[in-house]
């Protein structure tokens, strides 16, 4: 992969080119601000970003606006966010354009650099993968009445959706068959509105679609 960083801190940043490089990926560019990150990935087109959430000057939201920005500019921009902090609202308006190649994770919640290159991975091939704490709090945010319809199981396969889980891999983590996750996703997707759709896009929008409505 070649990989663009934008963190402010500079020993999380070059910790950050260190593991990379060692893992045999290679790092464009690392950048300490939201202007740095925008110029970066115009001229070295990533296969994918990290991204501070929290940079200056106003060390505030810069890192997801200009994630925003990004993809505004071309919806196939592959961007994981990597922040101590859940941002709801702007967070929000950036998944809700469109979810495929996206991550969130927090980075007091990361304990395996394994783990976390291998969700760098999935983000790069164009997969969602979010921190299960990020989806409670974007949950609690959301005034949608539909997800009160879902029950305590569904709720369970649907976060599971969120963190990029096949069906066989939620059928796996619930014990439970892999008909009956099936028929567990089907009733989520008649619950929240969603039609048919090609591709794994419909089951993120599950996740999702309650951001349309905040």
């Amino acid at each position: 992969m070649r990989i663009v960083i934008a963190e402010d801190s500079v020993v999380l940043r070059d910790g950050l080119v260190e593991l990379l490089t060692a893992r045999g990926h290679e790092v464009a560019d690392s950048v300490g601000n939201a202007e740095a990150l925008l110029a970066a990935v115009a001229t070295h087109a990533p296969d994918v970003s990290i991204v501070d959430i929290r940079m200056p000057p106003t060390h505030t939201d810069e890192g997801l606006r200009a994630a925003i920005a990004l993809r505004e500019r071309d919806p196939g921009a592959r961007v994981l966010l990597f922040s101590q902090y859940v941002e709801t609202k702007h967070a929000a308006r950036l998944l809700a354009g469109g979810a495929e190649g996206l991550g969130y994770l927090l980075k007091d919640r990361v304990a395996d650099v394994a783990d976390f290159v291998a969700a760098l991975e999935r983000v790069a091939a164009g997969q969602t993968v979010l921190d299960p704490e990020v989806v409670s709090q974007l949950f609690g945010a959301s005034r949608s009445s539909a997800l009160d319809t879902l029950t305590r199981r569904e709720r369970e396969v649907l976060d599971l959706m969120a963190q990029g889980r096949s069906n066989s891999g939620i059928a796996t983590e619930l014990v439970l068959s892999l008909g009956s996750v099936e028929k567990h996703v089907t009733s989520i997707f008649a619950k929240l509105g969603l039609p048919p759709a090609d591709g794994d896009h419909r089951r993120v929008l599950a996740v999702l679609s309650y951001l349309r409505e905040t």
